[in-house]
């Protein structure tokens, strides 16, 4: 059992660690939902909020592929503000009561009163990803 221990949190650790690496890969301002909302409000943006855990291998990928993309980071800073919720955090345990989210990686779109408008499907093509970001804003 303490092998198994062992093991368990030592990929854990080494997948923290990787989490921090892909984050740092990511241009655009990552914020505090709290502090995203009154942004966006305040700038008239929608915000783009991630929940996610950094330890997620999943949510890693998305980090890499997508948040780490040149054309999704010009239209996440020109349109959006964006939002990291930490699974793991008493916020992430606040937002998946309030939004019924099950799991992560989730991709929501909240105006900047936090109201839900929408939850993006998970892809790892950016092409993809700006296209249903495109379609969010053509229905404002």
């Amino acid at each position: 059992m303490f092998v198994g221990l062992l093991i368990y949190f030592g990929n854990k650790t080494l997948q923290t660690h990787l989490g921090h690496q892909a984050l740092q890969q990511i241009e655009f301002d990552v914020l505090d939902l709290n502090v995203a909302l009154a942004k966006a409000e305040a700038h008239e943006k929608l915000v783009l909020a991630d929940m996610s855990a950094i330890w997620c291998p999943t949510c890693r990928k998305l980090d890499k592929t997508i948040f780490a993309n040149q054309d999704v980071n010009k239209m996440i800073e020109e349109h959006f503000v964006f939002a990291r919720v930490e699974y793991e955090s008493e916020q992430g345990k606040a937002f998946m009561q309030k939004y019924r989210v099950a799991g992560f990686p989730v991709l929501l779109v909240l105006d900047g009163e936090g109201k839900k408008l929408t939850r993006l499907p998970l892809t790892f093509e950016s092409d993809e990803f700006i296209g249903n970001l495109e379609a969010i804003l053509a229905m404002r």
